[in-house]
């Protein structure tokens, strides 16, 4: 692709910030008006032409003016993060730090109140994603009796993740035999990882039954069933925020989102391969794998305790989208989450 000069990068990115900053398509007179390039209205259209030749711009009507295409939000977005000038003073974000460091001990519950507050931030669709599970460290398990042949097995892990699962058995129990079950488990398996612990169970699992006291043997049948999770939690918040957006004004728009928040698994996987990177990562309409975020943007960070990536959090809202706020109050919001997590 041509390179740009310094000059059509400018022009590139104001005619981009401005489109953000009004919903309409951008003319050159408008890019005259609003920026100090010296630059008569005539020679500004001949380059927002040769712009749109290179695929950074489109024009929506022969006699509108252009809106940025993906491709131009991208070297828009690429040009922020390497001039880093997305740091706009964000004084609201201490009330947010105030609320999520009570609630430190509960991950889960600190990521669902962290969608709100990025929701209300933003006025996009705040998100996060819980620590896979079978990466969590087991803390201790608690197994109650529900009724005839069903078990509430709860979860606690070093994360401060609490996980909460119904097991139907064959066999009945007492409370009793539950108790000494859990005391085994967690005499066993407290301090390893719920994917350690399946191991360890699909071993013990497989020995010849004379080989396993009836106590272990049901304790494994159990611990099996307790230690799957298929997936991570997804906390989504700020629907009613994002409907207000001129963005999402038809019905056509608001379906797509609609399907988009739907398929939490399909997101989930999504955040799970952003969560391997470092720092914030910002997925823009077109780039993204799934269909229904193919006309929205996604920005999010990972949390970390040490190496482990305890959770994710961002936003998604349309590629019209305040980027550079949203990359402060995202980048900002997870490095607050992994310096508290490291403080616990």
């Amino acid at each position: 692709m041509q390179a740009l000069s310094e000059r059509n990068k400018k022009i590139l990115c104001a005619i981009v910030q401005s489109y953000i900053n009004y919903p309409d398509p951008v003319g050159s007179r408008a890019v005259t008006k609003r920026y100090s390039f010296g630059l008569s209205p005539a020679t500004i259209r001949n380059i927002m032409a040769d712009l749109e030749d290179l695929g950074f711009l489109t024009q929506p009507h022969t006699s509108s003016g252009r809106v940025p295409t993906d491709l131009g939000y991208r070297f828009y977005v690429d040009s922020l993060v390497a001039e880093e000038s997305y740091h706009p003073n964000i004084e609201v974000l201490h009330d947010l730090y105030r609320k999520l460091e009570t609630l430190k001990n509960d991950i889960d519950t600190l990521l669902s109140e962290t969608t709100k507050n990025l929701s209300t931030l933003s006025h996009y669709l705040g998100i996060a994603m819980s620590p896979r599970p079978n990466m969590t460290t087991l803390r201790r398990i608690n197994l109650l009796k529900l009724g005839t042949h069903k078990i509430a097995a709860v979860l606690f892990t070093d994360e401060g993740l609490l996980k909460n699962k119904i097991i139907t058995m064959d066999s009945d129990f007492t409370q009793r035999d539950l108790n000494r079950i859990a005391g085994y488990l967690n005499s066993e398996f407290a301090g390893q990882t719920v994917d350690d612990i399946r191991l360890r169970i699909i071993r013990e699992m497989s020995k010849e039954k004379t080989n396993c006291y009836r106590l272990i043997s049901r304790a494994m049948r159990i611990c099996q069933e307790a230690f799957t999770f298929p997936y991570s939690s997804l906390f989504v918040s700020g629907l009613s925020e994002v409907l207000e957006l001129p963005d999402f004004a038809d019905l056509k728009k608001i379906r797509e989102l609609s399907r988009a928040i739907e398929e939490k698994h399909n997101i989930i996987k999504l955040l799970d391969r952003l969560s391997e990177s470092e720092g914030v990562q910002i997925v823009i309409g077109s780039e993204n794998s799934l269909d229904e975020l193919k006309k929205l943007s996604v920005v999010v960070s990972p949390c970390k305790e040490g190496d482990l990536t305890i959770g994710v959090v961002g936003i998604i809202g349309p590629t019209r989208m305040n980027y550079s706020r949203a990359i402060y109050i995202v980048e900002n919001t997870a490095k607050f989450i992994t310096k508290m997590l490291a403080e616990r």
